[in-house]
């Protein structure tokens, strides 16, 4: 580093941890070391229009290749900008190390322009915040956050770098950050006594979230489920935690409502929870969620979740894949004959169950198949035909997303991902960070028109850096998310229903998102007739640069009332 400052010495120790992309909105304060990228070609920086989007672009890029992700970022106004997507990505554990500028240490007692608490502005919604106040020690706190971000639970980090400080002369070495392993399983008398309860329960539950994913435990989950004939339900999860396509997959708990999770999570009488916590729900039952007597066993590398809400007869705090496949070789060696035969039964039935519910859930889409406007099952059906087998598929359709996983139902790790932590307008930057990690395989990113137009200026980071990304915004011309939500307070409040609020209504004026999208560089076409969808999805495919299709789709909006009614 002789002769070179701390502007040069982030881009060089970025490098040397394996770092390729930049994902940023510049500001002033930021000015010395985004002229100091000119003299490092290995590293591209993703131009972003808005913070939001270069955290939620950056979150499907770390998302796709669990590696450390760089997220630039201004100073105050810019991290407040982008509290909303580190939120998402605290909560979805996503590996991001944010860097964001000041004018420098010998402004901080001036109360100057964009002056602010920065590290605290940060710390609610990252893993760890800190500001460098010594230039010597630059690396060495740039190196402990990129492991902290990287080490089990994972999350995002935020290092303030003072302007001064990145323009004094570099000292230090750079050298590769050092990650721990976290590789640790439990001693044998433990997993054989957790391994007992389940073998002897008559209704076991299993109950999994991206713990699962992050450690490469689907297969021996898979075969622990099998093993019991374990009904498998994923909690708090956006990654491929068991294939979908799997008899005893049966999809998610509630997402918003606890008396939505409590039937499912009441029916077991042995609960192995692994990944997760239970459970992630808005408004989340406050009572005990499992049946009385009921026991529980809880797997995670992250002690905090274990027990956190209900309490756990066995909490393990250990790898889920070293765990769980070891706790699998026990089973099946004192698993009885007729436990096992139990076991199988049950199987049976829960695919039996799985299949009249697929069954009636295709009946219920045939019945809508020719209507206008259009229903999503109507185009995910022809867009199962047209994608290639390893296509990746990046869902933030949120109510329309069951129909994504029912006609493409994911069978491999990494081929889907599924919106978290509850902020909107991720769906679009994070199918182009997924692009970005896999050059070589189709991405499709599905959004609503709500989510949409929280990020929509993504589009012109695509088509900047042509990313070669696909886009489906499906526009049913509303927060139909809030309005499904409503008519559940409704219920409970007992309120009888009536016409949904108008600020739940997009309707008026009318977005055009194939307009905006053509307006960005983005080839795009609107979708409103059923013979429109299987040319359209051709196009798209087969366009070489990033695509998107407007989907009009069926919704509960009201036009001719807005700006009639008092207060609407």
């Amino acid at each position: 580093m002789i002769n070179k400052t701390g502007r040069f010495a982030i881009l060089e120790q970025f490098l040397a941890d394996g770092i390729r992309y930049i994902f940023g909105n510049p500001g002033t304060v930021e000015q010395g070391f985004l002229d100091a990228l000119w003299e490092y070609p290995d590293l591209k920086y993703i131009l972003t229009l808005q913070e939001t989007v270069a955290v939620m672009a950056a979150d499907g890029y770390a998302r796709a290749t669990r590696k450390p992700t760089v997220v630039q970022i201004h100073s105050t106004p810019g991290l407040g900008n982008a509290i909303g997507a580190l939120y998402q990505a605290k909560r979805g554990h996503s590996p991001l190390v944010v860097i964001g500028g000041d004018a420098g240490i010998k402004y901080q007692a001036m109360d100057a322009q964009m002056a602010g608490d920065l590290v605290a502005f940060a710390k609610p919604v990252t893993k760890w915040s800190t500001m460098v106040m010594e230039p010597s020690s630059l690396l060495r706190v740039l190196r402990r956050a990129i492991k902290i971000a990287t080490t089990p639970p994972t999350g995002p980090v935020y290092v303030c770098l003072p302007q001064d400080v990145l323009d004094a002369p570099a000292v230090e070495e750079v050298r590769p950050t050092s990650f721990p392993s976290t590789k640790v399983m439990p001693d044998e008398a433990t997993l054989k006594t957790g391994a007992t309860m389940l073998a002897a329960a008559q209704k076991p539950m299993i109950f999994v979230g991206d713990g699962v994913a992050f450690s490469g435990a689907q297969d021996e989950l898979a075969r622990v489920a099998e093993l019991l004939g374990a009904e498998v339900w994923e909690a708090d999860a956006g990654e491929l935690n068991m294939s979908h396509a799997h008899p005893l997959y049966q999809g998610a708990t509630g997402h918003m409502f606890g008396d939505r999770s409590l039937p499912i999570t009441s029916k077991g009488d042995v609960n192995l929870v692994c990944g997760t916590y239970l459970l992630p729900e808005v408004f989340p039952e406050r009572g005990n969620i499992f049946a009385p007597g009921a026991k529980a066993i809880h797997i995670d590398l992250n002690a905090y979740e274990i027990a956190k809400n209900h309490p756990v007869d066995l909490g393990i705090v250990s790898d889920p894949q070293l765990t769980i496949a070891k706790l699998a070789n026990i089973l099946e060696a004192i698993m009885t004959t007729e436990q096992k035969e139990s076991a199988k039964a049950r199987t049976t039935e829960i695919t039996q169950a799985k299949i009249a519910k697929h069954e009636s859930e295709l009946a219920r889409d045939r019945a809508v198949w020719d209507a206008v406007p259009l229903h999503l099952s109507r185009f995910m059906a022809e867009l199962a035909t047209q994608l290639p087998e390893d296509a990746i598929i990046f869902d933030e359709a949120l109510t329309n997303s069951p129909a994504v996983t029912r006609y493409r139902p994911t069978t491999k790790a990494g081929h889907y991902f599924l919106t978290r932590g509850g902020s909107l307008g991720v769906g679009i930057p994070g199918a182009i960070g997924v692009k970005l990690a896999n050059p070589d395989k189709t991405v499709i990113g599905l959004t609503g028109d709500g989510g949409a137009m929280y990020t929509i200026q993504a589009l012109w980071s695509a088509a900047r850096h042509n990313v070669d990304a696909k886009f489906i915004v499906c526009n049913n011309r509303s927060y139909r998310i809030l309005q499904l939500n409503i008519q559940a307070y409704w219920k409970e409040q007992g309120i009888a229903e009536h016409d949904f609020p108008l600020c739940f209504d997009l309707s008026k004026p009318t977005i055009r998102f194939d307009e905006i999208a053509r307006s960005m560089g983005v080839a795009a076409v609107r979708v409103e007739q059923p013979e429109e969808i299987a040319p359209a999805i051709k196009q798209a495919l087969s366009h070489q640069g990033p695509f998107l299709i407007e989907l009009i789709l069926e919704g509960n909006v009201h036009p001719n009332a807005i700006g009639v009614r008092c207060g609407q």
